[in-house]
């Protein structure tokens, strides 16, 4: 039975254990899947023999070319990737209220996790990839935030250790995340894509197991709360207004800001397997083994960035949310600059992108977002008045959903142009993204400032415990 006061794992409920262990093999599946999913259909399914076998792929090709125009193998790969990982953005909000209003959070996620699953193992035949895609997307929904919420109710209000399990939950998901390119990507790539496929089904059967394993080390489900009709809903403050609408008016300029690092999944992947040379003490990497260096180097970077700027503290002012946001969008251009600058060297002498570069990228970009993602979910769940934090919160993550579908878009074009145009392009979009926030920040900063009074300041303390929960590419991939 659950006991809020347990500290049977490192100080923590033994529940934690269950959820984190679980979690970190949800996004071993997840991640594993996503990092196989662009190469499979520009090498394989995509061409004929195989396209003309996917059921209902006719009508649904018919649809995005009617906004798209004709497709090519390639373009037509970006554009499902970015229907897909956007979309992965949106279901949570449907699989959150099945579960609050109807299944409760343990049939919910056992249904997320099976559907998973069946997406996995679906994947292995061309007929069913649409069938596979929509499994995957519900399951991703029915799985993912009602996981996540039963960290919290782990422990009592007031436990300050909530926090602090909200970061080992975050470590359990980049161990996932890490070690899926290097099994499931390497099967994938160097034995079969269905094989690949295969282990990341594989992997979500073995965190569906251990969730049910825990299952009586785990909060039960929330009870349906009544509302006092008779308690006057508190009005907002023309400053909590007018916060709110900067917070809108800047979300798309998040969506541009992301638009690089989202790419990692899709255009740069298949860019680096023609074009790089990823032989390393004369092994050829896999292509996927390129998210695990991101994945490595994104971990770093953040607990990097923590203690940077707790040491800037001690002796400066330490900049608003906003402004480090701007830095970060900045810091990231070099990023693209390096794989522009790599492109056209190799280019003048006829030779691959050397792997060098591609490690330059990864640690420019890596930095910069350690300073976006993270600073800007705490900048929209501080800001948001207590009434309309969860909706707020909810739109903060259409941001992702509209930048994923521009990755799938803006993806085509590393067909019809040069790569060092490809990559000056996202360059320009994180350039603009930061001047923007900067400008935002020096003319409009005020208004999003922390409050002088109470409420004011329990809100930035709930913005700090958001901040510490793991989100979707989150952070990693998710960047993720």
């Amino acid at each position: 039975m659950h006991n809020p006061e347990d500290r049977s794992f490192i100080g923590h409920p033994r529940g934690l254990a269950y959820i984190a262990f679980t979690e970190a093999w949800e996004r071993f599946s997840y991640y594993g899947m996503q990092a196989l999913l662009v190469l499979y259909m520009v090498n394989r399914l995509l061409h004929p023999g195989h396209i003309e076998r996917i059921a209902g792929f006719g009508p649904f090709r018919h649809l995005i070319e009617i906004f798209r125009g004709p497709l090519t193998v390639q373009p037509l790969a970006s554009t499902i990737f970015g229907l897909y990982t956007g979309l992965v953005y949106l279901t949570p909000i449907a699989g959150g209220f099945i579960a609050d209003r109807f299944l409760g959070r343990t049939r919910t996620i056992t249904i997320g996790a099976l559907l998973m699953s069946a997406g996995h193992f679906l994947m292995a035949f061309d007929v069913t990839f649409l069938l596979a895609l929509t499994c995957l997307l519900t399951g991703v929904g029915c799985f993912k935030g009602n996981l996540a919420s039963q960290v919290g109710a782990l422990y009592p209000i007031g436990d300050n250790r909530r926090a602090d399990a909200f970061q080992i939950y975050y470590l359990f998901i980049n161990g996932g995340v890490i070690a899926a390119p290097l099994i499931a990507g390497t099967l994938g790539e160097k034995v079969g894509w269905h094989y690949g496929f295969g282990a990341a089904g594989v992997g979500m059967l073995i965190g569906l197991a251990i969730y049910l394993a825990g299952r009586k080390y785990l909060p039960p489900d929330s009870p349906v709360v009544e509302k006092n009709a008779s308690t006057p809903k508190p009005r907002l403050s023309k400053r909590e207004r007018t916060a709110i609408l900067l917070l809108l008016l800047l979300l798309p300029v998040l969506t541009i800001a992301v638009i690089g690092n989202q790419q990692i999944f899709n255009a740069y992947l298949v860019w680096a397997q023609e074009h790089a040379n990823l032989t390393f003490s004369g092994y050829q990497l896999p292509t996927t083994w390129l998210i695990t260096l991101d994945s490595i180097l994104s971990v770093s970077c953040l607990a990097g960035a923590v203690v940077f700027w707790r040491l800037w503290s001690k002796k400066y002012p330490e900049p608003a949310e906003i402004t480090k946001i701007s830095i970060g969008s900045i810091i990231a251009v070099t990023g693209f600059l390096a794989l522009a600058a790599g492109t056209a060297i190799a280019a003048a002498n006829s030779a691959k992108v050397p792997i060098g570069w591609l490690i330059t990228f990864h640690l420019l970009n890596s930095i910069g977002f350690a300073n976006v993602f993270p600073v800007s979910l705490a900048l929209y769940a501080r800001v948001a008045p207590a009434a309309l934090s969860a909706t707020i919160i909810g739109i903060y993550y259409l941001a992702f959903f509209a930048a994923n579908n521009l990755v799938g878009w803006i993806g085509g074009f590393l067909e019809k142009m040069p790569a060092i145009n490809f990559w000056l392009l996202h360059s320009a979009l994180c350039g603009t993204a930061g001047i923007i926030f900067f400008v935002a920040g020096r003319f409009f900063g005020h208004l999003l400032a922390p409050g002088d009074n109470e409420n004011a300041q329990s809100k930035m303390n709930r913005g700090l415990r958001s901040a510490a929960q793991p989100q979707p590419k989150t952070l990693t991939t998710n960047k993720h």
